[in-house]
């Protein structure tokens, strides 16, 4: 890799540091105003992936890139410490060192932007990324319905930041988006945002329960008010779940929040991102809508478990002209 390219992965990691959001009062008039045109929100969204591209080393350079903004997660019903242990240490190294060898990056302390798990393997994550600088994201309040009741969703939250979580994956009550009730999704992310105190909050708002894009214009407004950290599309576990659209209404909710307030708030997509190229789309969205500053993953990260194995085995064929068999990406 040339000097200039190996920058495009260095200032992933090296970003400047800014003020937290710390919310503000609700503005329902700011809300109300909030309209999105669903056909030229698609028109445009379809030409993300074809109005530019990147090949060779530039390409390897922005799968680096990636990488750096991935929470890698596990979150399945068969989870064990084991996996946990396993994944930490892929966080820890995600590429294999031959790889980065080739890619003139051997000396490089590449690794992945967090490791999100449940709350119960909160410690082992802990534990195993000791050392490491790599945050442990824990998904809480009743994930993934989010039907749990108020008092029990703070006391998940509380007791993950008390276990060593840096960062707090919570889902929202979708019933008060399809009910139009601001003021009490307001309320409830605002006491999410006061039981996180120090651990960053990623509000996850399962936009494909939200019915329409205006709801999820409008609810990632109301989440910004209330101090999310970063807003993310969905929990994983959703039938649709990461999609442009949708991506694209959110996203330049947060360059509005930014615009008015002077305030930086993070975006996450999550579930479904299993190709190398969908990375890429996610980036060049992120360039093109908020530009090169919400390219690092202190405001940019990809809720994602396979895709860093696909993403391997692009820079091993970019290197060796052959695609790894599929033992040589393993995840865990």
């Amino acid at each position: 890799m040339t000097t200039t390219e190996k920058q495009v992965v260095e200032e992933g990691c090296a970003a400047p540091e800014f003020m937290r959001n710390p919310g503000m009062p609700l503005n329902m008039d700011w809300v109300r105003e909030v309209q999105i045109n669903r056909s030229a929100v698609e028109r445009r969204a379809a030409t993300l992936p074809t109005r530019r591209t990147v090949k060779k080393e530039w390409q390897a350079a922005w799968l680096l890139r990636a990488i750096t903004c991935i929470d890698l997660t596990t979150l399945a019903g068969d989870d064990t410490p084991g996996n946990v242990v396993r994944l930490c240490a892929k966080a820890r190294q995600p590429v294999r060192h031959e790889v980065m060898e080739a890619l003139g990056m051997g000396l490089y302390p590449l690794k992945a932007g967090a490791v999100c798990v449940y709350h119960n393997l909160v410690p082992i994550a802990v534990d195993a990324l000791r050392g490491s600088d790599i945050p442990v994201a824990a998904v809480s309040t009743g994930f993934p319905a989010g039907q749990n009741p108020m008092e029990q969703k703070i006391g998940e939250i509380e007791a993950s930041v008390r276990a060593g979580a840096a960062e707090i994956d919570i889902v929202i009550s979708r019933a008060h988006v399809l009910t139009g009730n601001w003021q009490a999704l307001y309320d409830e992310v605002k006491a999410f945002r006061a039981a996180c105190g120090e651990a960053h909050m990623k509000t996850i708002l399962a936009t494909h329960e939200l019915a329409t894009l205006n709801n999820v214009g409008r609810a990632s407004l109301v989440c910004m008010m209330a101090g999310a950290d970063f807003i993310k599309t969905s929990t994983g576990k959703e039938p649709v779940n990461a999609a442009l659209p949708v991506g694209l209404v959110m996203v330049r909710a947060i360059r509005n929040y930014y615009e008015q307030t002077g305030y930086k708030v993070g975006f996450k997509p999550a579930g479904g991102i299993r190709s190398a190229k969908a990375s890429l789309d996610w980036l060049m969205l992120m360039k093109e809508e908020l530009g090169n500053e919400w390219l690092s993953n202190k405001l940019f990260r990809i809720g994602a478990s396979g895709l860093l194995s696909d993403i391997e085995r692009q820079l091993a064929y970019f290197v060796t002209g052959r695609y790894a068999a599929a033992n040589h990406n393993p995840m865990v």
